[in-house]
């Protein structure tokens, strides 16, 4: 799968006073038609995207799917097939932020409406990174709560981590084949002397937690500690443990220069560039986890010469199909995002206005270098890799293989809908 993404990220910042809408700065709502030509220019069938929650989720059992209704169905119509974004970093108003211990049951019932009223869609990334969700708003004090202190990541992490398993149970009782990709970003911490290394594998221990939980895998003891110790409780625990969907889930991870950190004696950290790179940490990863993986974004600015995206490109690629070489699973690779982005030099905490050249677009949605060499890379890759793969088959039906109404009730009817349910048969 050959994807990229519209960025859809909304974290308020100010205490809440103010969202930040990526798809607004960047002219998504009303250039959204120019945007998916854009897709098809590059040659591109799989693309990261959803609506902005904050603008479709209006109020308990209200929804507008004004702008939902027409981009999908302009997607169903040129056969770019979606893997649906429904929470990218910030929740409406009315539901505050991540603290909030409704959210994972009003986030459940969201997936749920979605689900409802597009059931040709069969792709989902419930919630986009959740560990760095976690972290920038309850931890780093950047985002939404704008908090600074272990507490209260920790009860971010279990509402984030909880309302993306619940979610993903509500989509499978109405689209049993649903398939979700995480997002999730791939970090490694490197001790800079012998007195960090203590810190640095609590930091590589901690890196794991949200796929841990999600996936229903027990975290190492050290994690257990720290979890019971900042406000999980041994029964929020257990629930992932007895909700493990992991059998209908891809690996997504992504990978940025900034995800390998160098780590101090006194616990700081600065980033460390790409030390071990894409693969490597990928693998670590996937002998955790054990699914298939996709690598869901990755970018690099144009720099001065105009060449340094598409040298990054093309070493992701060549990290990609290590990973295949190798025997790990891997089905898709990402270019994140579709146009520049703006003010993510800062991490969306200000509002500069700077237009970070990030994008296979511009802003202008003019091709960039790394958009010609992405076009060119899937030109040349697509058809040699179904041939020579040695990875399972993904089974993603086409969007005009739908099956009609009549015939999904049916489906829908020999299924029990119940992802418990589910787990108990592959048990």
């Amino acid at each position: 799968m050959f994807a990229t993404g519209i960025e859809n990220s909304i974290p308020t910042i100010n205490h809440g006073k103010t969202r930040i809408d990526e798809m607004a700065v960047c002219g998504h709502y009303e250039r959204w038609r120019e945007d998916f030509d854009c897709v098809q220019e590059i040659g591109i069938n799989y693309l990261r995207y959803g609506p902005a929650i904050y603008r479709t989720y209006l109020g308990p059992n209200k929804f507008d799917w004004e702008f939902a209704d027409l981009t999908f169905a302009d997607l169903k119509r040129r056969d770019i097939t979606p893997i649906v974004d429904l929470c990218h970093f910030g929740v409406p108003d009315w539901i505050e932020n991540f603290q909030n211990p409704d959210f994972p049951r009003l986030f459940a019932d969201y997936c749920g409406e979605f689900a409802e009223r597009f059931p040709w869609v069969q792709l989902y990334t419930p919630i986009n990174e959740m560990l760095i969700c976690s972290i920038f708003s309850a931890k780093y004090g950047w985002w939404n709560e704008q908090k600074k202190d272990d507490r209260s990541f920790i009860t971010a992490l279990k509402h984030i981590v909880k309302a993306n398993v619940m979610g993903m149970i509500e989509i499978l009782k109405r689209r049993h084949d649903a398939i979700f990709i995480q997002s999730e970003s791939s970090e490694y911490y490197h001790a800079d002397s012998p007195a960090a290394i203590g810190r640095a594998e609590v930091l590589n221990q901690m890196r794991f937690l949200s796929l841990d939980l999600n996936y229903g895998r027990r975290v190492d003891s050290g994690m257990y500690q720290f979890l019971m110790d900042n406000g999980m409780t041994r029964e929020e625990y257990n629930w992932f443990l007895e909700h493990r969907l992991k059998q209908h889930c891809i690996l997504g991870n992504d990978y940025y220069q900034l995800n390998e950190h160098r780590v101090f004696a006194d616990g700081h950290t600065v980033a460390a560039g790409e030390t071990f790179g894409y693969c490597e940490i990928t693998r670590q990863y996937y002998n955790r986890y054990r699914v298939p993986v996709m690598h869901t974004e990755t970018n690099l600015w144009e720099g001065p010469h105009g060449d340094e995206a598409v040298k990054w490109l093309w070493k992701e690629w060549a990290n990609v199909l290590r990973l295949r070489n190798v025997g790990i699973p891997t089905v898709g690779f990402t270019w994140y995002s579709l146009t520049d982005q703006v003010d993510w030099d800062t991490a969306l905490r200000e509002q500069n206005g700077n237009v970070n050249p990030l994008g296979l677009f511009d802003l202008d949605r003019k091709i960039r270098n790394v958009g010609r060499a992405y076009k060119q890379l899937i030109a040349d890759w697509r058809n040699v890799l179904p041939a020579s793969s040695v990875c399972l088959v993904v089974p993603i039906k086409k969007v005009g293989d739908y099956p009609g109404k009549d015939e999904d009730d049916a489906a829908g009817r020999k299924m029990s809908g119940s992802g418990t349910q589910a787990n108990e048969a592959e048990a």
